[in-house]
């Protein structure tokens, strides 16, 4: 048959490799902790399931791509809380079933790939901005990340930024959990204004940190957001990865072009799941809960890999700890036989060789558990 060579040449998905030796070892009857996934263990709290079953209606249909108003002002109100800027509703906001697809979709709605439009985008980082580049036909800009794993507007040539349509950014970085500053996205948002380039900002983990909150594109580009999007998303927010509930938020326009793509796509999240959403970005409190959690889980991991000598490089803010480690595919495979499921930094795409990536998934005890078992691996002999 014929086939899109974009998706031939991408291959499968890297971690989804991983996660098929995991499985056939845990089907063998061997326990193994694994923190290879950003998909975090602790319950989703209760108010938020027993919204969406409220919400679950006898007669089923279909939702509207726009989602309920009353969602898109819950989002409104959590952006006024946490950045302090007014967007509106109506034309600034537009739900997503998580931002996986909200992200992979993005280059469909601004790329034309017969002027040959460009994507820049980070690497390491999440898979899904260079797939989503290339299954659109544009072409590819990566920018290589290296010491503190942050973008910077000094590593993009010129050459990347002429033709560009997007500029994707993440902070808090997936995987390094680096974070940029206020000036630095500032920086960032100015280059993209002057060559015309939507600046992208995946800022699904914004709420997770441990000491200052992170910065965000709202607070460079103001309540008008001319020219930029940010992506957010409850699944580590608010432990709600199954329910797919995410959100794109910024330039009117831009969200008109997105709101006719996903007419097409027919990705409008459920309405059960958006009375579900309508709860959660209505609560800040369970979040600094769940904040805490992950903090010290950070603690403990960080502290065992640099009791024995190995560095954890930015791992400020985010759901993950970046490790350096030297072979990082000898090491994600000498662990997972210890029974601890790491990713490999070469996952993340060119520069992550050399790290090990752990989502602070499992549960606190068993990150505990874990520590030792790590320390007692990498120092064996």
């Amino acid at each position: 048959m014929r086939t899109n060579p974009a998706l031939v040449s991408l291959g499968d998905y890297p971690i989804a490799k991983l996660q098929e030796k995991a499985r056939a070892i845990r089907a063998s009857g061997r326990r193994l902790v694994d923190f290879s996934i950003g998909d975090p263990l602790e319950p989703t709290p209760p108010f938020i399931p027993e919204a969406l079953r409220r919400a679950v209606p006898e007669v089923s249909q279909y939702p509207t791509t726009k989602g309920l108003p009353a969602l898109r002002e819950a989002i409104a109100g959590y952006i006024g809380r946490r950045f302090g800027v007014s967007v509106d509703p109506d034309t600034q906001i537009i739900p997503a079933t998580g931002s996986k697809e909200a992200i992979f979709s993005t280059a469909l709605a601004f790329v034309d790939r017969s002027r040959g439009d460009g994507v820049i985008w980070p690497t390491p980082g999440y898979p899904i901005y260079e797939r989503g580049a290339l299954l659109a036909g544009a072409r590819s800009w990566p920018i290589r990340l290296e010491g503190d794993f942050v973008m910077r507007v000094a590593s993009i040539p010129e050459e990347a930024w002429g033709g560009a349509s997007l500029v994707w950014t993440c902070s808090p970085h997936n995987p390094a959990g680096s974070v940029m500053s206020r000036a630095e996205i500032d920086e960032m948002y100015q280059a993209a204004r002057r060559h015309d380039t939507l600046l992208c900002a995946d800022e699904c983990y914004v709420d997770l940190y441990d000491d200052e909150p992170p910065a965000s594109v709202f607070e460079v580009a103001g309540s008008e957001m001319v020219g930029a999007l940010s992506y957010l998303s409850l699944s580590k927010r608010s432990g709600m990865t199954g329910y797919r509930s995410a959100a794109v938020i910024g330039d009117a326009s831009a969200i008109a072009l997105l709101a006719a793509l996903r007419s097409s796509t027919g990705t409008a999240p459920p309405e059960f799941t958006q009375a579900a959403a309508i709860a959660a970005w209505s609560d800040d409190e369970h979040v600094a809960e769940r904040r805490s959690i992950f903090s010290q889980k950070r603690a403990v991991l960080r502290k065992a890999f640099e009791g024995i000598g190995l560095r954890v490089v930015g791992s400020t803010a985010g759901l993950y700890l970046w490790v350096k480690v030297g072979d990082d595919q000898a090491v994600t495979d000498r662990l997972l036989d210890s029974g601890i499921v790491v990713s490999p930094g070469r996952a993340f795409g060119a520069g992550g060789e050399g790290f090990i990536r752990m989502a602070l998934v499992p549960t606190l005890e068993d990150c505990d558990e874990a520590a030792q078992a790590v320390v007692e691996c990498l120092t064996a002999n």
